[in-house]
């Protein structure tokens, strides 16, 4: 197949997918699929909720049609799969709504179809999972009637400068005539370049050992702030300090949430305890990420307790619920970790973030949020996301909604050190 004869599917339209929808849709004919017809029916209204695509953008994808009708893809050739690869509760792979999407597939897929993988995974999951089960429901052989590839997806939710055209694209595919298809198919919209990978398997080897390092090194900085906080060092003048040298790697402290760096290490981790290996310094990092929402709220209650402000009963503002600044995006957001520790001490939190849904949190975790913050109203004030609105507000505004004694605390470092009462 030739790539200018590519009719293209994109099956789940949320972060990864509707972005690429929209970029091939510049030179393809492209069908983006997704189950939920409210999110169908808001593309197109010419709105998108997560805010990775602007209403001129989706005005301009003259190419592009929604639906979540199955009969929709059948006049497809090539399929891209950007369905969501979470954890669950015992935090093992969810590979439920993948296989969902491959038996879905399995229904329209046809002679020399290629179906593209961009869902992260732990290697061998692709050809070991999924491609399995587009046999059984098409009654197709892999490698003989119909083909795969993987090309991880690298979207940064609320980036508005690396965007899908601007990040290299790693690619392969399950044959070499297939790898170079789909490598030549990226590459075409890619303008930041491709690269391709020996096998699917390497591929997805390297997406997701990029944001397992990225957790291993966040984890080591978080256990030098718990150090640092014992001697009475300010963590991140420290980190200034050590970042003149040129190769040392600027990492801060903080939550580890969303839906990469909190959750991939848990697929290479289980991937790794099934060929009878057990990743120490993977899952230590692990421990020690999940673990830091109890630990800001024991250096919270401390505080208090030093400023001789009442603990239990007392109000707390959480300013900020997302996974990460200046983004809607809620998945696996760690902020919640700190709203059940603070209702383990009988503490009152009240969440404000502008950024969010409110059905949303309420559907998603149970969180109802303020619209609005009152003056002199809290007894603490915890600035949990680092949101550009936040800093806007200056520290003064942001003080001005606690009482005439409470507690400042910034977790992301968006006011100087002498603004506030505790930085982690």
């Amino acid at each position: 197949m030739n790539i200018e004869n590519a009719k293209i599917a994109i099956i789940g339209l949320g972060y990864v997918g509707l972005p690429l929808a929209v970029e091939f849709s510049k030179k393809f004919s492209v069908f983006g699929f997704d189950i939920d017809q409210n999110r169908v029916a808001e593309l197109r209204a010419g709105t998108d909720s997560t805010l990775e695509v602007s209403k001129e953008e989706l005005a301009e994808a003259k190419h592009l049609q929604f639906s979540n009708s199955v009969e929709d893809l059948k006049g497809c050739n090539v399929y891209i799969v950007t369905v969501p690869t979470p954890i669950d509760r015992h935090k093992q792979p969810d590979l439920s709504p993948l296989v969902r999407a491959s038996e879905m597939l399995g229904s329209v897929v046809k002679t020399d179809d290629i179906i593209i993988y961009e869902s992260t995974v732990y290697p061998g999951a692709t050809e070991e999972v999924c491609i399995p089960v587009v046999e059984r429901a098409s009654g197709l052989r892999f490698n003989v009637d119909f083909y795969a590839g993987y090309s991880p997806e690298r979207i940064n939710p609320g980036d508005k400068e690396h965007r899908v055209s601007t990040i290299l694209k790693v690619t392969s595919g399950s044959t070499r005539e297939v790898a170079e298809f789909v490598n030549q198919l990226y590459a075409s919209i890619i303008t930041a370049g491709t690269f391709k990978a020996s096998s699917i398997m390497v591929a997805e080897a390297a997406k997701v050992i990029e944001n397992t390092q990225r957790d291993v090194n966040i984890a080591l900085i978080n256990e030098l702030s718990i150090i640092f906080n014992r001697l009475g060092i300010d963590t991140l003048e420290v980190l200034e300090a050590a970042g003149t040298k040129w190769n040392f790697l600027p990492f801060r402290p903080g939550l580890v949430g969303g839906h990469c760096i909190g959750v991939d290490p848990y697929y290479l981790t289980h991937k790794a305890q099934s060929v009878g290996y057990h990743p120490e310094m993977i899952l230590a990092g692990r421990r020690l990420n999940d673990g830091m929402g109890k630990y800001v709220v024991s250096q919270l209650v401390k505080t208090m307790i030093k400023e001789r402000i009442q603990v239990e009963g007392a109000k707390v503002l959480i300013m900020g619920l997302t996974f990460k600044e200046n983004c809607p995006d809620l998945r696996n957001t760690r902020v919640i970790d700190i709203i059940d520790e603070l209702n383990e001490y009988n503490i009152v939190p009240d969440i404000y973030d502008p950024w969010c849904s409110n059905e949303e949190a309420e559907k998603e975790y149970g969180v109802k949020l303020i619209s609005e913050c009152m003056e002199n109203s809290y007894d603490s004030i915890l600035i949990a996301v680092g949101h550009s609105c936040f800093k806007d507000m200056g520290s003064q505004k942001v003080r001005a909604l606690g009482k005439q004694k409470h507690v400042l605390y910034d977790l992301k470092y968006i006011f100087s050190k002498e603004d506030v009462d505790v930085r982690l």
